[in-house]
């Protein structure tokens, strides 16, 4: 794996890692908890949503492998505790490495067809995940922020 990709990957994954975390010691009602706002999303559809365009992205677009990804489910995800996106992420984290591990170099380089942005060379499919896990990073800590103000 080129010093280029691996950066990549600990950019992805520091955010993802964050995101999953932040779930760690929320209740049912914490983790699926949406904002009284329009088009907001609980802690746990975020995370959800996050694994889902990291699956499509680097192992679909960038990687050529089969995925699954059902968009509207990510948003509509709800769980008991943290686990299973805890156990989805760690089941993607492997399927991501080996595929990574196996990328040549000019793949970063090669234009592919993104499924909504249309042609993007493998540097810029990682550059997506990298730019979106990151934004709902954010996401996820101003409406953890938010559970525990609701909870006080």
């Amino acid at each position: 794996m080129s010093r280029e990709v691996e950066s990549f990957k600990q950019f992805i994954y520091g955010s993802i890692e964050s995101i999953v975390g932040y779930l760690d010691g929320l209740d049912e009602t914490e983790l699926n908890w949406r904002p009284p706002a329009p088009e907001t999303n609980s802690l746990y559809a975020i995370a959800s949503h996050v694994l889902g365009n990291a699956e499509e992205n680097i192992l679909g677009t960038l990687c050529g492998r089969p995925y699954h990804r059902d968009h509207p489910a990510e948003f509509a995800a709800k769980a008991a505790t943290s686990e299973p996106v805890r156990a989805q992420w760690r089941a993607l984290k492997a399927r991501i490495d080996e595929a990574l591990a196996a990328l040549p170099d000019s793949e970063l380089d090669r234009e592919r067809r993104h499924p909504r942005r249309g042609l993007l060379t493998g540097r810029e499919v990682l550059i997506v995940v990298a730019r979106h896990a990151a934004e709902h990073w954010g996401q996820v800590q101003l409406t953890r922020d938010l559970v525990r103000a609701r909870n006080q």
